[in-house]
């Protein structure tokens, strides 16, 4: 593998987990709601753990505010069972025919803790960045290059790894941000 492709793997890596990061990060509800809040809930159907997602459809008809309409009425209890179970602050209503969730407004305490949990968030990312690192130093050992040609591209690993470290700080501090504006 020459230095381009081993530069190549690295940085298609390093978006996936970019990519990941932001897909985790919008899961962490901060106030407002965001049907993704809700993208781990499962539900028992018919026996079956299934996604929740799969059963309805959520959409947001107020900035606070999750209606969630199965496709299959018979659904509801097993919804709202999911919901309560997945354990995440929501008290959902049913109506008979939807579920209507009211995300309830953050205490200073629970901004703080989601703060924390996002903080883990980035630093999970960070060691995903920096085991990405390490493979690709392993592959420019394998690859034997001139000793001047390996240092330069040594250099170029870390400044890609410098590079993604402070995208996940910038990523961090807004969502941080986020969560602790009231």
């Amino acid at each position: 593998m020459d230095s381009d492709m081993i530069l190549l793997e690295m940085t298609d890596k390093m978006d996936k987990t970019m990519e990941n990061l932001a897909h985790r990060f919008a899961t962490v509800r901060a106030g407002r709601a965001n049907p993704s809040s809700l993208d781990g809930v499962m539900v028992e159907y018919y026996g079956t753990p299934t996604p929740l997602k799969q059963l309805a459809t959520i959409s947001v008809p107020e900035a606070r505010q999750l209606l969630i309409k199965p496709f299959d009425k018979s659904s509801l209890g097993a919804i709202e069972k999911g919901i309560l179970a997945a354990n995440l602050g929501y008290n959902p209503g049913n109506d008979g025919e939807t579920i209507r969730i009211v995300i309830p407004e953050l205490t200073e305490e629970r901004r703080k803790e989601l703060a924390k949990q996002v903080k883990a968030l980035a630093e999970e990312a960070k060691v995903s960045v920096r085991n990405i690192r390490r493979e690709g130093m392993e592959d420019l050992e394998k690859a034997e290059l001139p000793e001047d040609e390996e240092k330069g591209m040594e250099k170029e690993i870390q400044d890609l790894v410098n590079e993604y470290n402070k995208k996940i700080e910038d990523s961090l501090k807004e969502k941080e941000q986020e969560l602790l504006t009231v």
